[in-house]
């Protein structure tokens, strides 16, 4: 999941069975225990795929020293194929496991949603994953520092060295820009030595700030480790920082929700533009013209615009929100999603999901000011991915541990700093450049953008606009490939988006050469 950095999405990490590094008088350092678990996946038609799958923990080094276990699942085609894929996973945050897309989406097992996206009622189940990547890669979901059940190690270090940070292990060292970067490099690195796979077919994938992340290692492990990429997959990613904020003094945040805004307003019928289940491709062309030119021309020359012109607009703009006019024309057309999804429905005592507007619930506190209702795209399935995990890892993979797995940690996402060595006026932290670099590095390397329609946190025509803007030549462009689903952040949920994603992935690793 899924989140991303300045918008938390995805507690704080548990005490449990944590390892302490070595010291004189203590016995040397050892990981914990993994568990190998051997499984078969049934796809919708032809053979069933036997699997092997292995929880376990690499240990990453600061100074030689053990600094961190990283907690990852991998799973392995019994019978693979010469040159088999192996794709890398990752959610995002920061503070997210790995859990969302290991057992929503990619895995060969997933939690069960109703077909609409929307969860059943408890207790969670797991069910056989008949769309799962196993197909046609073998798969490493990998749990960052402070998530799942990887932790930062407590290294007993003496007074001495407490002094010394090249010998010391800051617990939140890891809950940083780049140090998380280099610490997935390095899990790489590691987890590819280990298994002896520096020749296999490697991919990376991430969701949200996960998506950021992917595009941040498409270079970095080139350049800083050595591991040639195939593809990239960026799932509901936050590719620039800047424009995740709102603002009453930018534009582009408002513009880019706007697309997402107006689409859900005609999914619950509110629009007064278009009809409830019109063509979707239709209304989001007709959306992003008004919204790309007279909306943006508007909030760009504010009160100079002319008055009866701008009303013109902004009333345009609640039509096609289907909010009250006086509402939108109060706010100068800057409606931000948390206010959207409080206002659409308010008439019905339901609120519409910050990471899937299509998704509602009852707002219990109708007569407050705020926007204190749970949002159904993140309280209200938490439990069934925290359930379907731990039953996975526990109870059929048997993973031996009385540590508490941290599904979303807030304490990460609180301490997440910039580690950056840069100026006080240098505010922009993006990976559109990072991704634009390496894809000249790496020009075979494959590009795979993809987000849901009704996603307000990470809004599609964010990611759209800035591939317009990387100024790729014909042959690189050909490379990259955008799409967007059904549904919204985790737009997997939904039934028919988790196959046409399937499908679309599927394509995509067949569109790679594997060959020497």
């Amino acid at each position: 999941m899924s989140a991303t950095s300045p918008v938390p999405s995805p507690a704080a990490p548990a005490t449990g069975a944590e390892t302490k590094a070595a010291s004189p008088d203590k016995a040397p350092y050892q990981a914990p225990a993994g568990s190998t678990h051997k499984g078969v996946w049934r796809p919708k038609s032809g053979a069933a795929v036997p699997y092997i799958a292995t929880s376990e923990w690499i240990t990453l080094r600061k100074r030689d020293q053990p600094a961190a276990e990283i907690f990852h699942t991998y799973y392995r085609a019994a019978k693979a194929r010469p040159n088999r894929p192996i794709t890398f996973v990752f959610n995002g945050g920061p503070g997210a496991s790995s859990a969302y897309l290991h057992v929503g989406a990619l895995g060969p097992q997933r939690v069960y949603f109703k077909p609409d996206g929307n969860r059943a009622p408890p207790p969670a189940k797991l069910v056989n994953n008949t769309e799962s990547w196993l197909e046609f890669t073998d798969i490493v979901f990998i749990d960052p520092a402070g998530t799942g059940f990887s932790r930062v190690l407590d290294t007993d270090s003496t007074e001495k060295d407490k002094k010394d940070p090249r010998k010391t292990i800051d617990e939140k060292e890891y809950y940083q820009l780049n140090r998380d970067l280099d610490s997935l490099g390095e899990f790489i690195e590691r987890f590819l030595s280990k298994h002896k796979l520096w020749g296999a077919p490697a991919y990376i994938a991430g969701e949200s700030y996960g998506g950021f992340r992917t595009a941040k290692l498409a270079r970095r492990l080139q350049e800083k480790n050595g591991v040639g990429l195939c593809a990239i997959i960026a799932i509901s990613p936050a590719l620039e920082w800047s424009l995740l904020n709102h603002s009453d003094y930018g534009v582009l945040h408002t513009i880019d929700g706007f697309c997402t805004t107006a689409l859900a307003a005609a999914f619950h019928g509110r629009s007064r533009i278009f009809k409830q289940n019109s063509p979707i491709d239709a209304m989001r062309k007709r959306i992003e013209a008004f919204a790309a030119r007279e909306l943006t021309q508007a909030l760009v020359l504010g009160d100079s615009y002319p008055a009866a012109e701008l009303k013109t607009v902004l009333s345009r703009a609640a039509d096609f929100l289907g909010l009250d006019k006086e509402l939108v024309i109060r706010a100068n057309g800057r409606i931000p999603f948390w206010r959207f999804a409080r206002e659409l429905l308010k008439d019905r005592r339901m609120v519409v999901g910050f990471y899937d507007a299509a998704m509602t619930a009852i707002d219990p506190y109708p007569d407050r000011d705020s926007h204190e209702a749970p949002d159904p795209t993140l309280a209200g399935i938490e439990h069934v991915f925290a359930t379907g995990i731990n039953q996975l890892l526990r109870s059929q993979i048997k993973v031996e541990t009385d540590r508490r797995y941290e599904l979303l940690s807030y304490e990460v996402n609180r301490a997440w700093k910039r580690d950056e060595q840069t100026h006080a006026f240098d505010l922009t932290i993006g990976a559109t450049d990072d991704l634009r670099f390496a894809m000249s590095m790496n020009p075979d390397m494959q590009v795979f953008i993809t987000h849901g329609y009704y996603d307000m946190v990470t809004p599609y025509f964010s990611s759209q606009r800035l591939i317009e803007q990387m100024k790729l030549m014909p042959e690189q462009r050909k490379n990259l490939h955008f799409r967007n689903f059904f549904g919204g952040h985790m737009f997997y949920t939904w039934e028919a988006s988790r196959k046409a994603f399937r499908d679309w992935a599927r394509t995509a690793y067949k569109r790679v050469s594997h060959k020497p």
